[in-house]
């Protein structure tokens, strides 16, 4: 296979990149907000939510800030995630105060219970001003089975400092969120491997 560029197929592609250049650079010359704390939602069907945010909280701590994370729904089961940012000592606030899936508990009162403690946490983190990013994992799904008050919750989240970044995750992420939240990421289903018959497995699920 030859590397050679024709020089006229050379002088289009510098000629359609510069006018690239141009649109983008204009446009990033358009924004005049330099720095505000985002409400960032990561939902749909899709498997990578709760990855995403995670991968968001490790860019926070590789530049410096301190991050706080309050699991809605997992269980006291230990997560590679939760391992791997113990690393980071004091500079994680981390806490799992799920219960478990709802399907395992079964029980209304005690997940509302669970829930209540877990936003009341999350208030606590929201207070504290060292903490710059917060994940809420698994928050759509306490907010989609009613264990919270939608209202609360989203004006809670609404009226965060200014400079505090928030990420929710959990499928079926409720309207009202969704249309106070600055960015709102949905994640689609493809392909999966369990349909394949294929078990959650270490490093990849957990």
């Amino acid at each position: 296979m030859s590397d050679t560029v024709d020089e006229k197929d050379a002088a289009r592609h510098r000629e359609k990149m510069a006018k690239r250049k141009a649109v983008q650079d204009a446009e990033v010359a358009g924004k005049t907000v330099t720095e505000k704390g985002l409400l960032i939602v990561h939902t749909g069907l899709g498997k990578g939510k709760s990855t995403a945010a995670f991968g968001l909280a490790l860019r926070m701590l590789g530049r410096g800030g301190k991050v706080g994370v309050v699991q809605f729904i997992k269980g006291a089961w230990q997560t590679g995630e939760q391992d791997a940012f113990a690393a980071f000592g004091d500079r994680v606030r981390w806490h799992t105060m799920g219960e478990g899936f709802t399907w395992e508990t079964q029980d209304l009162a005690r997940d509302k219970a669970a829930a209540a403690r877990a936003f009341a946490k999350a208030e606590e983190l929201m207070a504290d001003p060292d903490i710059r990013l917060l994940v809420l994992d698994e928050l759509n799904i306490a907010l989609r089975y009613d264990y919270l008050d939608l209202g609360h919750v989203v004006a809670t989240l609404t009226a965060r400092r200014p400079d505090l970044h928030i990420v929710v995750t959990g499928r079926n992420a409720k309207a009202d969120l969704l249309e106070a939240a600055d960015l709102v990421t949905e994640m689609g289903l493809v392909k999966h491997h369990f349909s394949a018959g294929v078990k959650a497995q270490a490093g990849i699920e957990f």
